[in-house]
């Protein structure tokens, strides 16, 4: 059974709900969608999980050469895992830098294992992710 918020003399202990990171794990190659970054849950079945997690990811990148189209997405565990959140597909220039982000919340969460994908469409050449945070919360 999960264990509910510790408390203590002096307070409600939360810090096991929130995680995030801002480590850049990989860039895209061309036309590949690829796990930019990741965040682990520690201690996932430990917390008690009233409404579910909520994930904010953002990452600044510079499109390829020839990318025309881009999508940022958070899925659960991998890049085949269900889509938590996405961007859409917006429409980007070669060369040029972007900052999109994205939120959601996984109402129904089975994983303690969240990744930010990035897909640079129609690059003929890898796209560079200059930085990145993804976080996630657990209500």
């Amino acid at each position: 059974m999960p264990q509910p918020i510790q408390r203590n003399i002096q307070s409600d202990d939360l810090s096991g709900r929130f995680t995030g990171t801002s480590t850049v794990a990989a860039s895209p190659a061309a036309g590949t969608e690829t796990i930019i970054g990741s965040v682990t849950i520690p201690n996932f079945g430990d917390i008690t999980i009233v409404s579910g997690v909520r994930l904010h990811g953002w990452a600044a990148f510079t499109a390829g050469t020839n990318g025309v189209l881009a999508t940022l997405a958070i899925r659960q565990t991998n890049v085949s895992g269900a889509v938590v959140a996405s961007t859409g597909t917006l429409t980007v220039v070669a060369t040029k830098l972007y900052a999109p982000d994205v939120l959601g919340i996984d109402a129904t969460p089975g994983v303690g294992v969240y990744v930010l994908t990035l897909l640079i469409g129609s690059g003929s050449a890898g796209s560079t992710v200059s930085a990145l945070h993804l976080s996630a919360t657990i209500i």
